[in-house]
């Protein structure tokens, strides 16, 4: 944002906007040899209304991001924009929108990885970081991938398995979700 510009904060959806949202999708947020490529499971109803990624309030990915010092500040949905200068990007594993990951096929995952396949070997970002484990483990046939540095690439790219932040995700606390994205960001800040 340049001096004397302002955010505009989109409001609240609707019921009707939640209904409508199902058929939308969010746009990826990329650029070429981006630090880090953030990597949801797929937009839920409350942030394809919303347009913007991770913009359900409960969402932890924000705080999350912002207490692992990625962001200078918290950054609110709308203004995820403001991630591209600093060398971090959005995309997410299937871009259908669901009330819930659990709608989505063991098939989409394996396109939505093909699709991540193709996005990643165009815009070489250092390191695609999946938030959402089970994701990455169906996406591309890892069963057992654990959280943290993987030994394989896509393409030229690192990859980073963390834990969903969605605020369903109950196995993993903010506390834990920082420390996960501090270690991510320390390790691309060694490399």
């Amino acid at each position: 944002m340049t001096a004397g510009e302002t955010t505009v904060v989109p409001p609240k959806p609707t019921k009707a906007d939640l209904e409508a949202a199902v058929h939308k999708t969010v746009p990826d947020l990329v650029a070429p040899n981006l630090k880090v490529l953030f990597c949801g499971i797929n937009p839920g109803l409350y942030t394809a209304a919303l347009g913007h990624h991770f913009g359900r309030p409960g969402n932890r990915f924000w705080p999350a991001l912002h207490g692992a010092g990625f962001t200078p500040r918290l950054f609110k949905p709308w203004e995820e924009h403001d991630l591209l200068p600093l060398g971090y990007g959005i995309t997410n594993m299937v871009p259908r929108t669901t009330a819930a990951a659990s709608e989505l096929t063991p098939d989409e995952y394996v396109e939505g990885g093909k699709r991540l396949t193709r996005l990643v070997q165009h815009h070489t970002p250092r390191v695609v970081a999946f938030l959402g484990i089970g994701a990455y483990r169906s996406a591309f046939g890892r069963p057992k991938a654990q959280l943290g540095l993987q030994d394989e690439r896509l393409a030229a790219s690192r990859l980073w398995a963390l834990p969903s932040p969605s605020g369903l995700n109950a196995n993993h606390q903010l506390a834990d979700l920082v420390a996960l994205l501090r270690d991510l960001r320390e390790w691309v800040e060694q490399h």
